[in-house]
């Protein structure tokens, strides 16, 4: 029997056309490994193709918001079918970088230091009040980030504390809360973790060079604007404590079939910044790179994920 998959796509966020170029990647890869394949944006009448088919799975490439936060699987959940990927409650722990970063911490992976902040706070008390602070405790230049959101939407660096309260603006426009954190200079890389049946395993981290000196949202999605680098510049001590980290990142925030940890090297030394449970999949993303240099097919690897998502029902 060939195996029905639908991949759903797109969604409301703000990420929906990345989530639409990765669906219709993976939506081809497996095609090419002899799936049965459709693809459908998350909309009611998603319901009505699941139920239209015998025993399908679900591969869902739902990007930020919904996508990510664990809701778009706890209606999977609901309806009892199969799905690829992290389970509902690992990805609310995972989404929300102000739950994430203390869970790794306290497994032991290096982190930046930071606070959080939500908006009501930032209103209430005004930035005057809070400038001085945030400055002795973590010093300058920053980093702010939305807490629930990425592509790096919402994300600025902080060089001078005035320019501190636009940079909050800008990250509480696309989310209630709001983190700053030191900002950590040094080699930025992506580390895949996959867990075909044996255990999850790192593949090699990609290292990211912005043309720009900024991975930003513009920097991550137009082909050419960074240089990518697979497998990073580093020595190997660095790369297998960047593995290792990314390896325990996953396990400790209990995720599942695969994800991409992103990480700052600092002097050698791996700093964990964040995972992502639906890393993207377009022309230009880093989880498939990692795999081709390790000479694994991504037909074949999406198609594995697949198989075990089956065995779920």
């Amino acid at each position: 029997m060939t195996q029905k998959v639908i991949v759903v796509c797109g969604g409301l966020s703000h990420e929906r056309e990345v989530s639409l170029e990765s669906g219709h990647r993976v939506a081809r890869e497996l095609t090419r490994a002899g799936f049965s394949v459709a693809t459908s944006d998350f909309q009611p009448s998603l319901v009505d193709l699941i139920s239209a088919l015998d025993y399908p799975v679900v591969f869902p490439m739902l990007h930020g918001g919904a996508g990510e936060d664990g809701a778009v699987r706890e209606v999977l959940e609901l309806i009892g079918v199969p799905y690829v990927g992290t389970t509902a409650i690992s990805c609310r722990a995972s989404f929300d970088k102000a739950l994430a970063i203390p869970r790794v911490a306290r497994a032991g992976l290096s982190v930046p230091k930071r606070v959080v902040l939500p908006h009501d706070m930032f209103r209430d008390l005004g930035a005057a009040t809070l400038l001085t602070l945030i400055e002795n405790r973590l010093g300058l230049p920053l980093f702010v980030k939305p807490t629930t959101s990425g592509s790096a939407l919402g994300a600025s660096r902080v060089d001078r504390i005035e320019d501190l309260p636009a940079a909050l603006v800008n990250a509480y426009s696309y989310g209630r809360v709001a983190v700053v954190e030191e900002f950590i200079p040094g080699m930025e890389v992506a580390v895949p973790v996959f867990d075909l049946g044996s255990g999850p395993i790192a593949f090699p981290p990609v290292e990211i060079r912005p043309d720009s000196g900024v991975y930003d949202f513009e920097a991550r999605y137009i082909a050419g604007a960074t240089t990518y680098i697979c497998p990073a510049e580093l020595d190997p001590a660095a790369i297998d404590a960047c593995k290792e980290m990314a390896v325990c990142a996953h396990t400790t925030l209990g995720l599942r079939d695969f994800s991409r940890a992103d990480i700052i090297v600092r002097d050698g030394q791996p700093v964990f910044i964040e995972s992502s449970v639906a890393p993207g999949m377009t022309e230009t993303s880093l989880v498939p790179l990692s795999l081709e240099t390790e000479g694994e097919h991504l037909p074949e690897v999406l198609g594995q994920l697949v198989r075990l998502a089956a065995t779920r029902l």
